[in-house]
């Protein structure tokens, strides 16, 4: 079994809703995955493709494995850390923003 890994980490995007498009791709063949990710209309999906794009190159560098061979064994999107920021309200409150960030790991392997 032939595996190739890719990382990105700190991605300004909340882990929920990037788990939203690595759900769609989980599991797939590298081709699906690319069409699945091409038409869909979230801002982590093309953040996911340029991922699996790094995973595919390594794949294709590392192990001499064509494209077309490739499939999706892995996909995760963990939490990354919050930046903490704060809005104003009336009377002198205030309300908490968290700016969530992720990191994406992609693995392929040959099948």
């Amino acid at each position: 079994m032939k595996q190739a890994k890719a990382i990105t980490k700190y991605v300004r995007v909340s882990p929920t809703k990037a788990r939203l498009a690595a759900d769609l791709i989980r599991g797939k063949t590298v081709e699906d995955a690319y069409t699945q990710l091409m038409f869909c209309n979230l801002k982590s999906g093309t953040l996911l493709k340029k991922t699996l794009d790094s995973a595919v190159a390594n794949a294709e560098t590392l192990h001499n494995v064509q494209r077309n061979q490739l499939r999706i064994s892995e996909i995760r999107v963990d939490q990354g850390p919050t930046l903490k920021r704060a809005k104003a309200k009336n009377k002198g409150g205030r309300v908490p923003i968290m700016k969530r960030m992720s990191h994406f790991t992609v693995v392929v392997e040959a099948e």
